[in-house]
């Protein structure tokens, strides 16, 4: 069975694209990262997901990206609940994080003998994040064919991203006809003491107008919010 690594956040996204790789009849190694963020209740989604779906593997690695800052998911930094300017990269971004999970994934795959990767950015609802474009994606596959072993004994590395064209609503779609629980999953930025999404965040703001789209109810508890 071939075989296919996994970044998983245990995010909608993320958990989307685990359950595409296995649909595929792909064996999978999902990875997950501590690496800091404030909602650290995505790790136990993750873990929950993984369970869920018979994953084969997975590993939880902790980097503490609160050492370099720069974001208001791994620093003190308020986490806005407006839309933010179209024009800017938000302050949600974590600097370089993308380059730096795919960079540990690549190393994850290549002791495995694995030339598959799955990763669940979107460039329709990608909140302006630069690494999560079509570009960054070809750019860093080539890199890392060009910077490993792998790549240069002809093992060449695909990066995938299933999800890159979708809106928010076809991604929910794909995952339930898939068997997809969302309700495992989190996509708060700043869920409360008992795990309910604070409904305010941009990233509940595109989840919930992803179920809408979808004609689906969001499975999730909402703090101080009535569900569409």
């Amino acid at each position: 069975m071939k075989k296919a690594v996994c970044l998983l956040s245990g995010g909608l996204d993320s958990t989307t694209t685990l359950a595409i790789a296995k649909s595929e009849g792909l064996e999978i190694h999902a990875l997950t990262f501590k690496y800091g963020q404030k909602a650290a209740l995505e790790i136990a989604a993750a873990m929950d997901v993984c369970y869920h779906l018979q994953v084969a593997h997975h590993k939880i690695i902790e980097l503490d990206l609160r050492q370099i800052g720069g974001s208001a998911l791994t620093t003190d930094m308020a986490i806005p609940l407006q839309a933010p300017n179209p024009q800017k990269v938000p302050v949600t971004y974590v600097p370089a994080r993308n380059t730096i999970l795919l960079a540990m994934a690549v190393a994850y795959a290549e002791t495995i003998d694995c030339s598959h990767l799955y990763i669940g950015v979107n460039a329709r609802d990608f909140s302006g994040y630069p690494d999560c474009r079509p570009e960054f994606l070809k750019a860093f596959e080539q890199v890392a064919n060009l910077g490993t072993r792998a790549g240069y004994e002809g093992r060449r590395f695909k990066i995938n991203a299933p999800l890159l064209h979708l809106s928010k609503g076809e991604i929910i779609r794909w995952g339930l006809s898939l068997g997809v629980d969302y309700s495992r999953t989190v996509s708060c930025y700043q869920p409360d003491e008992k795990g309910f999404a604070c409904g305010l965040c941009e990233s509940c703001r595109i989840r919930l107008n992803g179920f809408e789209e979808a004609g689906a109810v969001d499975p999730i508890q909402y703090s101080g919010l009535i569900k569409k």
